[in-house]
């Protein structure tokens, strides 16, 4: 299925010379921000935010406005005809109507795959629930490129919610596609890297290790990059505090690290990193916020001007065959094309909205 305009859900349904391409003008724009003042005059983007977020949709109306463009949309679904039980199709169609651009932040896996098959304009994936997160990952390659010179050679932690964390799920499938990184996955057994992830670094060539400390770790990474365990994306209250305060990266542990060692994270922090760890040079993460409005002007830019037709769905429709996610988009909004591409042998199928697995 094709869309007739240029869409980003997955880093990977583009080559790495167009996120170099996204990343470099970036950083053009942050040298010289004035020089691209008016270049979305007349211009609308609408944002869609059903759940709650503070620099990813702050960061995108910023990026717009420096533009010179106009900026419509919700934060908060209940004022919207969401609440009312309006699907994400009727949602996206009447709103792609009124703008040149659409964001969309959902809880759901694959939601911003399905506004992209109905929508009257292009789609930009500002994070589905707990699977990926793109435009913070080109955040993350336009800091390391700065703060790091090189997204090349480079040993890299995560550490946390590595399960749930679509921040770290987008950013190994990209950094894994440059040469020689390598990963160090610091979690408790029930938050490890998920199968699909872990087999994408290997397909691509890069290696990784599985441990469950960060002291074990910290002295031999060039970046650490840490996320909170998601208190939203757990079953229950006491599930979650059961990994809660497992991971607090303090002054202590910092004395662990090398001198040039940075350390990221996507935000918002909660108790993972203690604030006096805020003062040391290493830490980048308010920087790496400051970074992601230069990067989002630039991934506005780039869909606007290019505005080459998205393919949307790759795989087949198999009769009777659902995915088996309970969060997946097409367990939520049932008129969804059940779409499927075979992963590795054909008894294998992979979700085209959430990447879960399932056997045939």
């Amino acid at each position: 299925m094709h869309s007739e305009y240029q869409h980003l859900i997955d880093l990977s349904d583009y080559p790495v010379a167009w996120w170099k391409k996204v990343v470099e003008l970036g950083e053009e724009i942050k040298n010289d921000p004035a020089r691209f003042a008016h270049e979305c005059s007349g211009k609308v983007m609408a944002t869609l935010f059903y759940e709650p977020s503070t620099r990813t949709q702050m960061s995108f109306q910023t990026a717009m406005i420096r533009l010179g463009g106009q900026i419509i949309g919700f934060d908060n679904p209940a004022n919207s005809s969401v609440a009312k039980g309006e699907t994400i199709k009727d949602t996206t169609k009447i709103v792609s109507n009124y703008a040149d651009v659409l964001v969309i932040r959902h809880p759901v896996a694959g939601a911003a795959k399905a506004a992209s098959l109905t929508a009257d304009c292009s789609v930009i994936n500002a994070g589905d629930g707990g699977h990926l997160h793109p435009t913070q990952t080109l955040t993350d390659l336009l800091t390391l490129k700065i703060e790091k010179k090189t997204l090349s050679g480079l040993t890299v932690g995560m550490c946390g919610d590595l399960i749930n964390g679509r921040t770290v799920h987008s950013l190994c499938k990209a950094l894994s596609m440059f040469p020689d990184n390598k990963f160090v996955f610091i979690s408790t057994p029930e938050l490890r890297m998920p199968a699909y992830i872990k087999d994408i670094i290997k397909a691509n060539g890069s290696s990784y290790e599985e441990v469950d400390t960060l002291e074990e770790a910290i002295g031999k990474l060039d970046v650490l990059y840490m996320t909170r365990i998601q208190q939203e994306r757990f079953a229950s209250e006491e599930d979650y505090l059961a990994q809660k305060n497992t991971y607090v990266l303090d002054k202590k542990k910092m004395q662990l690290a090398k001198q040039d060692m940075i350390v990221m994270h996507p935000l918002p922090r909660v108790d993972e990193i203690t604030v006096e760890v805020d003062d040391d040079p290493r830490a980048k993460y308010f920087t790496q916020a400051k970074y992601g409005v230069f990067v989002r002007m630039a991934l506005i830019l780039t869909i606007l001007k290019e505005n080459k037709p998205s393919e949307t769905l790759k795989g087949k429709v198999y009769s009777g065959v659902c995915c088996d996610n309970p969060r997946c988009i097409t367990n939520h909004e049932h008129y969804l094309p059940k779409s499927f591409r075979h992963s590795g042998d054909h008894t294998l199928l992979e979700c085209e909205y959430c990447d879960e697995r399932k056997l045939i």
